[in-house]
């Protein structure tokens, strides 16, 4: 067992855990928190995304022991009037909602290293998060509109 520290969502988790336990599971178990989905185990599909000092990592593909000592925002970080939220509720960016919580953590990186992208920059920074509901075309308008909003 390892002892380890990490922040999730501005709480401090300290812990004993299994070396080899993964990121999407310590945030799931050991904090209770079940935004993050587990979708595929192998990195395919996003569902996972959660903002490590505040960039996007697919939290299947992280040992929780290399996130001690850091930072993680999970959609339950985001406030709930967070203008991501509310564009991909405004632009019908969701249907079953499984991918949702890793698609918005995608975005909200994207925007924060990018708050003006166009649509091209919005479908490469979305990149490896999968829906299969949704066609995609509602999810880049929401991101758009999300960051237009942020601007103004």
């Amino acid at each position: 067992m390892t002892r380890i520290a990490i922040g999730i969502n501005g709480t401090r988790f300290e812990v004993e855990v299994e070396p080899r336990m993964l990121l999407v599971d310590f945030v799931r178990e050991v904090a209770g928190l079940k935004g993050a989905s587990v979708g595929c185990d192998t990195s395919s599909c996003g569902a996972c995304t959660v903002l490590l000092d505040g960039r996007s990592v697919k939290s299947c593909t992280v040992l929780a022991v290399q996130a001690g000592g850091r930072e993680v925002t999970t959609i339950e970080g985001l406030a709930d009037d967070h203008p991501l939220k509310r564009a991909f509720h405004d632009d019908h960016a969701l249907q079953c909602g499984y991918c949702t919580p890793g698609m918005v953590m995608a975005a909200a990186s994207l925007l924060a290293e990018n708050p003006g992208p166009d649509e091209g920059e919005v479908r490469r920074g979305l990149e490896g998060n999968l829906c299969r509901c949704t066609g995609y075309h509602n999810i880049v308008r929401a991101v758009l509109d999300a960051a237009a909003g942020i601007r103004s």
